[in-house]
């Protein structure tokens, strides 16, 4: 499984703790008995998931601050656990180019989101890195 692959089960496993149904280490486990996945994509996936849950406050306050005139509860469902992934990417992982990031949240928000998904996506994100970069707030830790 390629880490595109390995991004989109990230985002249904985020999109699920979103939506109340389990803890996302339930989610995850059920998840990675029905994949075939290579030990590095598992890892990856987990690491998606686990960093987005955990920087959860964080990446919500970023995302909200860029997202003018939409509160998180108001955008879809979809748009909002894309996003934090993406942000979780941009803020915490060395290892992901920004652009990678944010191409992959565009790509997953055009298949999951609808027609305006894609430029809504991309719009906060392009915000957020040109800030991220022009600032050097990123927080980046180890995979």
């Amino acid at each position: 499984m390629t880490r595109r692959a390995a991004r989109e089960e990230a985002f249904k496993i985020i999109f699920q703790v979103d939506l109340g149904r389990s803890s996302w280490k339930e989610i995850l486990s059920h998840n990675l008995d029905d994949l075939n996945l290579s030990e590095s994509s598992r890892l990856f996936l987990r690491q998606l998931v686990e960093g987005t849950i955990t920087h959860l406050t964080e990446i919500d306050a970023e995302i909200a601050k860029y997202a003018l005139d939409w509160k998180l509860e108001r955008m879809l469902s979809t748009d909002r656990n894309i996003l934090r992934m993406a942000v979780y990417e941009l803020k915490f992982r060395n290892d992901i180019p920004a652009g990678v990031a944010v191409n992959e949240a565009v790509e997953l928000a055009k298949v999951y989101g609808d027609e305006e998904s894609g430029k809504f996506v991309n719009g906060i994100l392009g915000n957020i890195v040109r800030d991220l970069e022009g600032n050097d707030l990123v927080h980046k830790e180890d995979p």
